[in-house]
């Protein structure tokens, strides 16, 4: 084990693994780092256009990496669709996998800030507010093309 020279500190923790950390309650950052690059990597699955490129501008750069790697899917999913899919991606239960994904959101919606939150909500189908930690009180509205 390497000595770390006498008066230093250790190296500060990413305040985006340590809000996950302390939401999710893991008992170790590297969990934390876990949760963080699947739930991140599920919603680069799902996350398009101009939202997409806006979060990921206010993520990590390692995080944001993780996000824009994925393809979007072609069929977005409901939120609850979005958990499944996740439990079954990790072997994880829906309820295992529903706490990941809200300490996870709950950090990133820290981060995008309301505006850019009410947009990748309005963008996403129904469900994902409440992954977000916000109360979902009316159907995100859809883009349609018109007729």
């Amino acid at each position: 084990m390497r000595r770390r020279p006498h008066g230093l500190s250790p190296p500060p923790r990413p305040p985006l693994l340590e809000r996950v950390r302390y939401e999710g309650a893991y008992p170790t950052l590297e969990r934390a780092d876990e949760a963080v690059h699947r739930v991140l990597a599920a919603l680069g699955r799902q996350l398009v256009g101009d939202e997409r490129v806006d979060l990921a501008a206010r993520l990590p750069v390692e995080a944001a990496l993780v996000l824009t790697a994925q393809v979007p899917a072609v069929t977005p999913l409901t939120g609850w669709e979005f958990v499944k899919d996740l439990a079954r991606r990790t072997g994880s239960t829906p309820a295992t996998t529903r706490w990941k994904v809200g300490a996870v959101l709950a950090a990133v919606s820290q981060l995008a800030g309301p505006e850019l939150l009410d947009r990748i909500i309005n963008q996403l189908p129904s469900g994902y507010a409440l992954l977000f930690g916000r109360a979902e009180l009316h159907q995100p509205r859809r883009r349609t093309a018109p007729f």
